[in-house]
């Protein structure tokens, strides 16, 4: 089994011992992407923000794996706060198209650096 790390300035840097992405065989695993400006490596505010900016952190270790949004598979939520969800679920929903992903949405206590939403990802290769 050969393993492609995936590796993009325009999402953010690992915080931890991880990889934005492994690519193999043609599918695509994302770490969970959190709020964080790619550019700041601070974490922006609000669950809307957070929302929008993990989109486009998964877009971006999606588009630099050779994949889209068009591409996932499977996505897997994770919300601070199950209230958030409506507001969280229509923000994913809009960098998507359908036919849609399979996915899951939990509440889980903590996340890395105070996040309100995260994200993770199983693509296929464009």
């Amino acid at each position: 089994m050969q393993k492609n790390i995936i590796h993009t300035n325009l999402a953010p840097e690992a915080i931890g011992p991880y990889s934005q992405a492994v690519e193999v065989d043609g599918v695509i695993y994302t770490s969970g992407q959190i709020g964080l400006n790619p550019e700041t490596g601070e974490l922006v505010e609000g669950v809307e923000d957070q929302a929008h900016q993990v989109m486009k952190n998964v877009s971006a270790v999606l588009e630099a794996a050779g994949a889209d949004t068009s591409t996932i598979i499977k996505a897997l939520i994770f919300l601070q706060n199950m209230d958030d969800f409506t507001v969280v679920n229509e923000i994913y929903a809009s960098y998507l198209q359908e036919p849609y992903p399979a996915r899951s949405a939990v509440e889980i206590s903590r996340m890395p650096k105070g996040a309100l939403v995260e994200v993770e990802v199983i693509a296929k290769k464009a």
